[in-house]
C-alpha cells in the first residue's frame, strides 16, 4: 500500500508535477529518457545549449511540454530558471542521463505531498546490471569524512565517508540526495533559497541539503526506486567535470566552514585524488589517472573552465556565468 492511500490522500497527478530537465548538448539523451514517458506529461527544458543541437524540436509533439534557453550558466541557474517559472505543486528534476518511469516519479512526489517535513526524495541510479551508483547522496563534509575518504577507507565503511554507496531496498539517513531524480514541493523549493547559485555544478544538492536541516526538513533516499542510468554522454568532457567536481567542493568548504577546516579538508582530499591518480597510473589506467588529477587541481585552485571558459574563478568567488 502507498503512503497516499495509507493517509487516505490521492496521488497527484499530472495537473499538480512538472518536471524539470536542464540540458547541454543532450538531445539524444533527453530524446531517448522521454520515450519512456507519457506524451502529455507536463515538463520544462531549460536548455544550456541554446538550441545548438536542435532539443527544442524534440519537444515539438507534447503538448504540456516548455523550453527555455538557459544561456549556458550552468546547472544550479538554469534548474531554478525553470522552477521559479513554473506554475506546478511539486517540481521533479530529472537529469538528461536517467530513465525514471512514470511510476518512479509519482512515488517520489508522493513521498513530499504526504510528509510535511520532508523536503525532497530522490530515488537511486543504477546501472545496467542495477547496481547502485555512487555519489547518489552523502553526508556534510567533515575532517573525519574526508580521511575516510582519501584513503579509500569509505569502501570498507560505506557510511563514514563524504558519498554513500546505497544497497538497494536498504533504508539509509543521509544529509543530501542527488539532483539526479529528486521530488520537491515547488513552495518549498522557493522558501529554500533554490540551488544555490554560486556554484556552476556540484554541491548545489549538498547546499539544498544544508539548507533544508536548517529549517528543520530531511530529504529521503528512496533506495528502493531503482532509475536506470544511460549509457550515454552528454555534457562537458568528464575532465572538465571532474575539475568542476574539485572546484565546487572547495568553494562549498570555504562557504560553510571555517577558513582553517575548510583548507585542511581540502588537502587532505586533494592528496587522496593524488594518490589515486599515481596508483592509476602505475595500472596503465591513465585515463581515470587524468581525471583524478584534474579533480585534485580543482580542490586546489578552486578554478574550472567548460569550453576555455572560466565557470569558477577561484576560492571565495561567485560562479561565473
Amino acid at each position: 500500500m502507498s503512503r497516499a492511500e495509507r493517509t487516505g490522500r490521492p496521488r497527484p497527478g499530472y495537473d499538480d508535477v512538472e518536471l524539470v530537465i536542464v540540458g547541454y548538448r543532450s538531445r539524444a539523451e533527453i530524446e531517448e529518457m522521454l520515450k519512456g514517458l507519457p506524451r502529455d506529461l507536463p515538463l520544462v527544458v531549460v536548455d544550456n545549449f541554446d538550441g545548438g543541437d536542435g532539443l527544442e524540436r524534440v519537444l515539438l509533439d507534447r503538448p504540456n511540454a516548455r523550453y527555455l534557453t538557459g544561456g549556458g550558466v550552468g546547472f544550479s541557474r538554469a534548474a531554478n530558471l525553470g522552477a521559479r517559472t513554473s506554475q506546478a505543486e511539486f517540481l521533479v528534476f530529472v537529469n538528461p542521463d536517467t530513465r525514471p518511469s512514470l511510476e518512479d516519479i509519482q512515488s517520489l512526489v508522493e513521498d513530499v505531498a504526504t510528509d510535511p517535513s520532508c523536503s525532497v526524495s530522490a530515488g537511486i541510479v543504477v546501472d545496467a546490471d542495477g547496481r547502485p551508483e555512487w555519489a547518489v547522496a552523502g553526508w556534510e563534509p567533515t575532517l573525519r569524512r574526508a580521511v575516510v575518504h582519501a584513503l579509500g577507507l569509505h569502501r570498507v565503511f560505506p557510511r563514514q565517508g563524504l558519498y554513500c554507496h546505497p544497497q538497494r531496498g536498504r533504508e539509509l539517513d543521509v544529509d543530501w540526495v542527488s539532483g539526479s531524480c529528486m521530488a520537491l514541493r515547488r513552495q518549498t523549493f522557493l522558501d529554500l533559497g533554490c540551488f544555490d547559485e554560486d556554484f556552476y555544478v556540484y554541491n548545489d544538492d549538498v547546499a539544498l541539503g544544508r539548507q533544508s536541516r536548517a529549517r528543520g526538513f530531511h530529504q529521503r533516499l528512496r533506495t528502493d526506486i531503482a532509475i536506470r542510468g544511460s549509457d550515454g554522454n552528454s555534457g562537458a568532457p568528464s575532465l572538465e567535470m571532474s575539475r568542476l567536481h574539485g572546484s565546487s567542493m572547495s568553494r562549498y568548504l570555504h562557504k560553510h566552514h571555517s577558513r582553517v577546516a575548510a583548507q585542511v579538508i581540502i588537502v587532505v582530499l586533494a592528496l587522496g585524488y593524488i594518490g589515486r591518480a599515481l596508483a592509476r597510473i602505475a595500472l596503465g589506467r591513465t585515463g581515470r589517472a587524468r581525471e583524478d588529477w584534474a579533480h585534485a587541481v580543482g580542490l586546489l585552485t578552486g578554478r574550472a573552465t567548460v569550453g576555455g571558459r572560466v565557470v569558477a574563478g577561484g576560492r571565495g568567488n561567485r560562479a561565473t556565468a
